[in-house]
């Protein structure tokens, strides 16, 4: 009975030893299995078709890049909120969002009997300035003869010169509601005055219609001139040790389009945000008329300069969201390519950094650069046909 048990854990062991060779060489052959599909072989016809281009890796001296966040914005001088100085009913306007307006186009017109009052007050005072002042000097020279009293001149100086004193409060009023004082007369006394653009810019906000009566608090609309935009970034605490005025800076619109554009350091704020980030403020290169403020971007910061091992950019593709580059194989006559897969770096003036396995040695190796995307292809259709 004790050999029989024996026996039977004896034939127990034997299986379980069996079933986890088995299951090692599956293992195996699956890893095998997957560096096979990672080697290209093509025949001389199709070799002949691709014109697959081989080279070196080559040491370039590239520039680590800080990943960063931001916005565009504009200067305060740049964004104008437009209010009416003394309140009054829209009569008439055109405005529109999204309106192009030049410096001194009319914006709208506001009618308010206030205004009447205020032409009024200055043509009066004008007048009694032009008697004071002939009175005045009347009684200037009969006080250098003593054929005044000395009383009577310093009250004809000190009426002329408040008349003077009104005069100027009133000429800088009518300015400030838009009159010019100089077309004021007993003719042209009006209840009406124009609002005008006090810059170049887009229309981003109305708020009147015409009838509506705007307070001299009320903002009328907003005026951005979008022809000095620039970039507020947001750089960690622990980065912005590395950010230095005049670096280079890449940036796209976040949903937008593809389109690279370039900037530069300007200024860095030295305050430290509550989310223990600071603001860096960068001036574009170019102005682009496409762009608008408060679109939201995503920037890199080109910070030192190191010695990397780079490949121009058409030598890397992606298979499986994982990059790799074809290296040349000795296959005697045949033209046998095999996928290594590699890590991306920097990418800059049409070079990428790669980094290679540890087992190769860059100067031993050939990367393909024209054709690795064709190579691409033939491996994806291998894979299938299995």
């Amino acid at each position: 009975m004790k050999a029989i048990n024996i026996l039977v854990v004896s034939i127990i062991i034997l299986l379980a030893m069996n079933a986890c060779g088995l299951k090692k060489e599956e293992e195996t052959s699956e890893t095998l299995d997957s560096a096979a599909a990672m080697s290209v072989t093509l025949p001389p016809s199709q070799f002949d078709a691709i014109k697959i281009t081989t080279g070196k890796i080559e040491q370039k001296q590239m520039h680590a890049v800080l990943e960063v966040n931001g916005m565009l914005d504009v200067p305060p001088q740049n964004l104008v909120t437009v209010s009416a100085l003394m309140g009054g009913f829209i009569k008439s306007t055109d405005i529109l969002q999204g309106m192009n307006v030049k410096k001194g186009a009319l914006i709208a017109t506001i009618q308010n009997p206030e205004f009447v009052t205020i032409q009024k007050d200055y043509l009066e005072n004008k007048s009694r300035l032009k008697y004071l002042e002939l009175e005045y000097k009347r009684q200037e020279e009969l006080a250098k003869e003593n054929v005044t009293s000395a009383k009577t001149f310093q009250q004809i100086s000190s009426e002329y010169n408040s008349a003077l004193v009104i005069n100027g409060a009133l000429t800088e009023k009518l300015k400030m509601i838009g009159i010019n004082p100089a077309n004021v007369s007993q003719n042209t006394i009006t209840s009406v005055v124009d609002l005008r653009s006090p810059i170049n810019g887009y229309i981003t906000v109305v708020n009147i219609n015409i009838g509506s009566f705007v307070n001299p608090q009320d903002i009328i609309c907003e005026i951005v001139d979008t022809d000095h935009l620039h970039a507020e970034l947001t750089v960690f605490e622990k980065d912005i040790t590395k950010v230095k005025v005049g670096q280079k800076i890449v940036f796209k619109i976040v949903n937008g389009d593809a389109k690279e554009r370039t900037a530069k350091v300007y200024l860095i704020n030295h305050k430290i945000a509550s989310d223990r980030t600071v603001r860096v403020h960068a001036h574009m290169d170019k102005n682009d008329p496409a762009l608008i403020p408060n679109m939201y971007l995503k920037a890199y910061i080109y910070i030192d300069e190191q010695n990397v091992l780079a490949v121009p950019q058409k030598a890397v593709v992606q298979i499986e969201d994982e990059d790799y580059i074809f290296i040349e194989k000795n296959a005697g006559n045949k033209h046998q390519y095999e996928g290594i897969k590699v890590q991306k770096g920097i990418s800059e003036n049409g070079y990428t950094e790669i980094i290679l396995p540890a087992s190769l040695d860059y100067n031993q190796i050939n990367v393909v650069i024209d054709g690795a995307y064709d190579l691409l292809s033939k491996l994806k259709n291998i894979e299938e046909e299995e």
